[in-house]
This record gives structure tokens, sequence and C-alpha cells, in this order.
């Protein structure tokens, strides 16, 4: 197959539906060699953050010359996008030549989009000549495709509400399910709340004698001023020293959990050879970038090329942020970041969402704050239909709010009615992300 013939290939997989379950993934890998048994992993989970503790994580060590391989979910707009060694993503030549490979190894059999693409990450890491892989669940943990590897440490972010169909309907039962990639002896490092969740892990941890470090109790964050901040290890056991002027890339009193987060990780993988200096360390926190998260872009009003140093909308340039926010605790961390870490006359937000998700509670947290709100429809057959999001509002907001099907569209109005000192919010799916940053600034991988 050439690269659109696997494209192809790999969309027809969307037809097979989501099945947890690690059985297609050990029959597949064992028919290849288990390329999965000749890496060293780093297995991320969690409700929010997975994505920027791996790519955090990933920063800071390519910064020190190790090669590091990074596989996460969903993707953008291009799935090349999901496979990345430092700051390269797989070549379409590459990911022709293991699917054909995967394919053809398959015959008849039939897997999942997601355990295609994780079977695909495993085969091209391992053939790389890497020295670790960060490795992000796409879908709770237990019975997760990725779940089929020991790692040197485990992360679990948080546990919130999400995927109640596939992963449960309490807070307990979906940490259960994201408890259960803590192996054996295996260091976790975590970003829990203390609730009935982290009761959980807690338990879990005991039962496999695996070390947990816990943000808030073993090591923690302490803000100071501009924007800097200092990282606290609090447990003896934690083989790391104090950080200090320290400086995060994205905003948001979050992104120092996650960073933190990070930093513990790093300072477990210390014992396993992977060492990095106070000023490396500094260097790589500032220079982290995670496309569609919290991403601030401001582009010329008529032309749409990025303006350089510009902080708020004005007469000739536009600016947005987007973030994939599209769950209760996201949209809140959201919310709370736009009301602190960021200054504006009004707030137009463009929102479109996929149907079961908690509309009801996320919609009208941005609601309360968007002075307009465009409802939009991303692609994908689960997306709400703009009238059905309109549902989900009070009467008084649905009078700021407009419904406009098609994403450029909506687009297009934002930035006819933004003026001076406006900022256009996007948020509410990944795939209306990924759909209005490739109008804004074209494809994330070439």
């Amino acid at each position: 197959m050439n690269y659109p013939q696997a494209q192809t290939y790999l969309q027809e997989l969307q037809f097979h539906k989501i099945k947890l379950g690690l059985d297609s993934m050990r029959s597949f890998l064992a028919r290849v060699g288990h390329p999965e048994q000749q890496l060293r992993y780093v297995h991320v989970a969690g409700t929010n953050g997975k994505g920027s503790v791996s790519v955090t994580l990933l920063t800071l060590l390519a910064s020190a010359g190790y090669r590091v391989g990074l596989y996460t979910s969903p993707h953008l707009s291009s799935v090349r996008e999901r496979f990345r060694i430092n700051d390269d993503f797989i070549s379409r030549e590459k990911f022709a030549e293991l699917a054909t490979r995967i394919k053809g190894v398959l015959g008849a059999e039939k897997i999942t989009y997601f355990e295609f693409t994780t079977a695909l990450a495993l085969l091209w890491f391992a053939e790389s000549g890497i020295d670790l892989v960060i490795l992000e669940t796409g879908m709770g943990g237990r019975l997760d495709a990725t779940n089929v590897v020991v790692p040197l440490v485990s992360v679990i972010t948080n546990v919130t509400m999400d995927h109640e169909a596939y992963l449960g309907t309490t807070v307990a039962a979906v940490a259960g399910e994201k408890a259960g990639i803590i192996k054996e002896a295996v260091p976790v490092v975590s970003g829990m709340a203390a609730d009935e969740g982290l009761e959980v892990v807690q338990r879990t941890c005991r039962e496999r004698n695996a070390p947990l470090y816990l943000y808030g109790r073993d090591f923690h964050s302490e803000q100071g001023k501009d924007r800097f901040w200092s990282w606290l290890p609090e447990d003896a056991l934690l083989p790391a020293e104090r950080l200090d002027a320290l400086r995060c890339s994205m905003r948001g009193s979050y992104q120092l959990v996650n960073a933190s987060l990070a930093l513990a990780v790093l300072a477990l993988l210390r014992p396993h050879g992977f060492l990095l200096s106070a000023e490396q360390i500094q260097k790589a926190l500032a220079s982290v970038r995670w496309p569609g998260r919290l991403e601030h872009i401001c582009l010329q009003r008529h032309s749409r090329v990025v303006a350089e140093q510009v902080q708020a909308t004005d007469g000739e340039n536009v600016c947005y942020l987007l973030d994939g926010a599209h769950n209760p605790a996201g949209v809140e961390s959201l919310v709370l970041t736009l009301r602190h870490d960021y200054e504006y006359k009004r707030l137009i937000v463009i929102w479109g969402a996929m149907l079961d998700k908690d509309l009801g509670k996320t919609l009208p947290l941005i609601g309360e704050l968007a002075e307009v709100l465009l409802l939009t429809r991303p692609e994908g057959e689960r997306a709400a239909e703009p009238e059905q999001l309109l549902a989900h509002l009070d009467g008084w907001m649905q009078g700021r709010c407009e419904c406009i099907a098609r994403v450029d569209q909506a687009l297009v109005r934002a930035e006819v009615l933004a003026a001076a000192g406006d900022l256009i919010v996007v948020a509410g799916s990944l795939y209306l992300i990924g759909a209005v940053r490739k109008i804004l600034l074209g494809e994330l991988v070439t």
C-alpha cells in the first residue's frame, strides 16, 4: 500500500467499534516477534492532562539528547501526529510500509483503529533504536490496547468522569480501569485528588507493591513572581532536588501540576540513566508546545499570516485560543484559566462537541463566560448538531447563541464579530480544534 491506500484501509477500521481488551493486541504482537518487549516505557493514563505530561516529558528528555518516542491520541488533522520521535513525526513512506506489514500479518482478521495505530507505533519504535517510549493510553487503562507493556514508570494524571459508557458511572469505577496500568513493583506518579478514586489507586499500589508518588504529598509546585515557579520534592525516596526559576510556556495553574508530574517521572528515571541538569530542565520547560491545548494564536486579519508578539485582537490582527477541553473537568480548567490568565474585552466562543459528552455540564460553564457563542458541528458521526447543543442552555444564554453548521463559516463569523480587545476561543472537541487549526495554520504534519 502507498500512503493514501494505507489511510483508506485504516479509515475502514473505524467501522469496527471500540473494543476494550488485550487479546487481539497480544495475538498480533506475538506474530511479529513481540516488539513491545524490546523497548523501555513510561505509560501514561488519566482523564485529562495525559498529552501535556507526555509532551513535557518528551521535550525534557529530547533537550538532553535522548531519542524518545511519543505515541498519543487522538490526532488533530493527520493520523501521523500520533507517532513521533523527538521532533520528527513518522514519514508517509514509513507509515505505509508498516501499515502494509500489519495488513499482511492480519490477513482476513480485523482489529480496531486504535489497536492498529498502537501496533504500528510499537513496530516503528522497536526498529528505530530509541532510548525510551512515552505511551499514552487511549481510553481507561486496564483493557486499553497499550496495556501490553511493563514500563519503568506509570503515570495516572487524574481521574474524573468521561467515557462513562465504557469505563463506569462512578469515579471509583473509572479509577479502577485506569489503575489497571499499575504493574508489580513499578513506581506510579499521580496528580489525583483526595477522593474515592485515589483510594482505589492507593489500594492497587499496595496490592502490587508499586510505590506511589502523589502530587501535593510527595512533591508539589510553588508559584513565584512573574509566572516563575519552583518544584519541590518532599519524599526522601524521590531521587531529586528542588528546582527553582521554572517557567511553563502554557498558561493555566493546572499546567504546573502537569509539569510537576513530568518532573517527578524524570526523577524516577534517573536510576535508569536518564540525567538532566537544572539548566536543561529550565530551558526545556519554557519551550514545551502542545498544539490545540491552550494554544494562543494571533493572525493578521485578512491574510491569516502569524502576527508576532501580539497579545490581543486589534484592527489588524485577530487572536484565538484553541483548547481541546471536552469534559466537565477540562472545561472547568479552561474557564478558570480564562478568568485568571487572560485579559480581553469580549469572549467569542466557537463550540462543537460529540453527542455522547456531558453537554449539560460542559456547555453552560463556557456559556456563562461568553459574550457570543457560535455553535457548530465538527466532522464525525457522533458530532452533535448545533440545535442539539442549543437545547442544553438556559434561555438567557440561548439569546447569545448563533447556530452555524459549517465550521469554516463559524470561524468567519467569529472573525467578523471580533473587535479590538476581543478573544476568540475554540473548544468542545478535538475534532473541532483540528478543523479550525488546519484552516488557520495548515497541517501540523506535512
